[in-house]
């Protein structure tokens, strides 16, 4: 089964801020392991290292020292141009400002990233549709963002991220500028998505009950993992301990 094969292998990933004669270590010799298929949430408090491990294990950022492997491909051995492809082929990302573009409708934020790489304008349409169905966006395809509201612009986002179908979906803060009423909502489609498609996701939150509905949540502290917790959502079994790669 895929669920048994580890997607992402992060091992002694260093990252160093530098200002003047000033190192600030944001994350400190981490190893993780993801397998296909999990649904992760990473939480702590601010300036734990949350969206720069995101960002360090997308290849968003730069590493100071490690090793960072997405499906067996290594990203830091690519030249930047090669890690670009393969981000833009084998992941999807959700950002907590929806990033959309406000002059295109709908369908055409979530078809720009199929047209980047090449795929011709009528099947990039069709899968932007199919992903705009899938979220619940099927009559609303042709508004622009102002014309939608914050869930409906986030499940836009989310169509974005999954319309390549990606290996591993990164979510940073993806409810955090929702109420709770529609933050869960976005946080149903997410769990929806992993438990019915298998989709795997990673997301950084800083809301207790987002942490709490995932199987496996992950705290940060001082750029370290102090916690690694299997949890029971949806009858699934506690599991307390970091699990060996």
């Amino acid at each position: 089964m895929n669920g048994d094969r580890p997607l992402l292998v992060a091992t002694g990933v260093r990252k160093i801020y530098r200002t003047g004669s000033v190192a600030v270590t944001a994350l400190d010799d981490l190893d993780l392991v993801v397998r296909h298929g999990e649904l992760v949430a990473v939480m702590g408090p601010s300036g734990s290292g949350k969206t720069t491990l995101l960002n360090c294990l997308s290849g968003l950022d730069d590493i100071d020292g490690g090793r960072v492997e997405i499906d067996g491909h290594d990203l830091f051995a690519m030249s930047d141009a090669a890690r670009t492809e393969h981000r833009a082929r084998t992941m999807g990302f959700i950002f907590q400002s929806f990033n959309l573009i406000p002059v295109f409708s709908a369908a055409e934020n979530v078809e720009l990233p199929l047209l980047l790489v090449g795929v011709r304008p009528r099947e990039a349409r069709r899968r932007a549709l199919t992903a705009l169905e899938r979220v619940g966006l099927a009559p609303r395809v042709e508004h622009r963002p102002s014309e939608l509201s914050g869930g409906e612009q986030q499940r836009v986002t989310i169509a974005r991220a999954l319309v390549g179908r990606p290996a591993i979906v990164w979510a940073d803060e993806p409810t955090g500028n929702l109420d709770s009423a529609m933050a869960g909502q976005v946080m149903d489609l997410l769990c929806d998505l992993n438990r019915d498609e298998g989709q795997t996701i990673v997301l950084v939150t800083h809301d207790s009950a987002i942490g709490a509905r995932v199987p496996r949540l992950i705290r940060m502290r001082d750029g370290r993992l102090v916690d690694d917790v299997r949890q029971a959502v949806a009858g699934r079994a506690v599991d307390r301990g970091i699990p060996p790669s």
